[in-house]
C-alpha cells in the first residue's frame, strides 16, 4: 500500500485484520467484493492493492462523509444501510459478488468527532446517528423514553448489569442535553469500585447507539442477505467487536453448514436438508499481538468467514 493511501486510512480509520480478510478472498479472484462497511475503506484499499484489475469494490455506508474519497480509489460508492444489502448493492453490480466483507461497529472518525455524539470522552450533542436513514437520534431515547424501556436496552445491547439504577438516574435528570453531561449522570449512579472499572459509560453509550442505529437487526438483515448475493464459491467475512454482534454471525453461519438432520440409522434422507454454507473459521481469527499493539481497537475484533456452496 502506498504511503498516501496509508495517511488517509490511518485520518479517518485503522481497518483491523487486513492480511486475514486479503488472505481470505484471495482464493476468490477475480470477482466483485462488497465492502459493506466502508468506513475509511482501509480494507477497500488493502484489496485494490492487492489483487489491482482482478477485483471490482463495492463500498457501502451509511455515513456520507465516509464514502466522501471513495470515488478517488476507484471504488463504487454507495450510500445505504448494509440491513438493506440486496437493494442497495444488485443496481450496481452485473454479476454476483466474489466475496462480502462487514466490518461492523462504530468507527474511528465517528468516535473522534465529537460533534457525532458517539464519545463518552468529548463532549457533544446527543446524536449517535451512523447515517441520515436513522429514526432516532440519541437524545430522543435519553429523554423520552420511559425508564422500563431505558432499562431494557442498556441489558440487551450494552449488556449493563447496573441497567435500572442507571436508567432511573437518567429520566430524575432530565433534561440531558449532552454526552458529557450523560456520562456525568452515569458515573454518578454507579458505585465507587464500578467507577474505577474502565469508563462507567461505556456500556450504556453502546447501548444507546446500538439501539439509535437499529445495529443488530440490520447485521442478522445483513448477513442473510449476504449469504444469498454471493456466487456459489464466494465467502462471506464478518469482523465483530463485542458479543452480540458476533452471536449473530456465528449462529447464521452454523445454522447454514447444517446438512442433513434426519436421525443417522434412517436408511434414506427425509428431511431434504443440504448446507449452504462452509465455513471457514472454526475458531475466529483474532488480531495478532503486533497488531493489537499498533492499533488498539484490534484487540476486541473478532472475525469469521463462511463459503457460499453450490445449491
Amino acid at each position: 500500500m502506498d504511503q498516501d493511501r496509508r495517511n488517509k486510512d490511518s485520518e479517518y480509520h485503522r481497518a483491523v485484520l487486513v492480511d486475514e480478510v486479503t488472505e481470505l478472498l484471495a482464493p476468490v479472484m477475480p470477482g466483485v467484493v462488497v465492502d459493506a462497511t466502508f468506513g475509511g475503506g482501509g480494507h477497500s484499499r488493502r484489496l485494490l492493492d492487492e489483487f489491482g484489475d482482478e477485483v471490482t469494490v463495492v463500498g457501502v455506508d451509511r455515513d456520507p462523509e465516509a464514502l466522501e474519497n471513495a470515488g478517488e480509489l476507484g471504488v463504487v460508492a454507495v450510500q445505504g444501510n448494509f440491513g438493506d444489502l440486496s437493494d442497495v448493492v444488485l443496481p450496481h453490480i452485473d454479476e454476483p459478488p466474489a466475496g462480502v466483507l462487514f466490518d461492523f461497529g462504530v468507527s474511528s472518525h465517528q468516535l473522534d468527532k465529537a460533534s457525532r455524539g458517539f464519545s463518552y470522552r468529548n463532549d457533544g450533542p446527543l446524536d449517535m446517528r451512523m447515517g441520515p436513514d436513522a429514526k432516532h437520534q440519541a437524545s430522543d431515547i435519553v429523554n423520552r423514553w420511559s425508564e422500563s424501556e431505558l432499562t431494557k436496552i442498556l441489558r440487551d445491547y450494552g449488556e449493563e448489569p447496573l441497567a435500572r439504577r442507571i436508567s432511573r438516574a437518567i429520566v430524575q435528570s432530565r433534561p440531558i442535553n449532552s454526552t458529557a453531561q450523560l456520562s456525568t449522570v452515569i458515573a454518578q449512579a454507579m458505585p465507587a469500585a464500578r467507577r474505577r472499572a474502565g469508563h462507567p459509560a461505556r456500556r450504556t453509550f453502546q447501548a444507546i447507539r446500538i439501539a439509535v442505529n437499529g445495529e443488530l437487526d440490520a447485521v442478522h438483515s445483513g448477513i442473510d442477505q449476504a449469504i444469498d448475493l454471493v456466487r456459489a464459491g464466494g465467502r462471506v467475512l464478518a469482523i465483530s467487536y463485542h458479543s452480540l454482534e458476533d452471536r449473530i454471525v456465528k449462529q447464521r453461519l452454523v445454522a447454514g453448514a447444517k446438512g442433513c438432520t434426519c436421525p443417522p440409522d434412517l436408511p434414506v434422507c427425509g428431511c431434504g436438508m443440504t448446507a449452504e454454507l462452509r465455513i471457514l473459521t472454526r475458531k475466529p481469527i483474532r488480531a495478532s499481538a503486533a497488531e493489537v499493539e499498533s492499533n488498539n481497537r484490534s484487540r476486541s475484533a473478532v472475525l469469521r468467514a463462511a463459503e457460499r456452496l453450490a445449491a
